[in-house]
């Protein structure tokens, strides 16, 4: 397993990994298999989705801050909650099939961590297998 950090910049964000899988099957020398990659944080999470346009992040980020607001009636003190029910909704992991040392992703798709509480200092672990 390789551990990667991941600096965020804003309290919402989706953050394009791509160099970093690609950094782990390389380094990994496994040429067909599966990449799994975890986050190990409750208020943050990992997808795959469209990366051509731009537009498509800034659309589900702020469909998911109108579905779960940052200020509702939340019980959780720290004040985070909508971050831990998106990263809930999103998920902790994604698994991408590796052939011939390649992540096996649709002409438009990226991977993205997500970050839901930021600006943080996040892990992302990477296991190829």
């Amino acid at each position: 397993m390789k551990e990667f950090n991941i600096k965020t910049s804003s309290r919402i964000e989706m953050k394009n990994i791509d160099a970093i899988v690609m950094e782990a099957i390389k380094a990994s020398e496994i040429y067909d298999g599966l990449c799994v990659i975890f986050v190990p944080h409750t208020t943050a999470a990992v997808t795959i989705n469209e990366n051509a346009d731009p537009a498509v992040r800034h659309d589900i980020i702020t469909r998911l801050n109108k579905l779960i607001p940052h200020r509702d009636d939340y019980t959780h003190m720290e004040g985070n909650s909508d971050a831990h029910i998106k990263a809930s909704l999103v998920g902790s992991s994604e698994t991408i099939i590796v052939k011939s040392g390649q992540p096996q992703l649709g002409t438009w798709q990226s991977v993205f961590f997500c970050e839901f509480d930021g600006p943080r200092n996040r892990k992302l672990w990477i296991e190829v297998k």
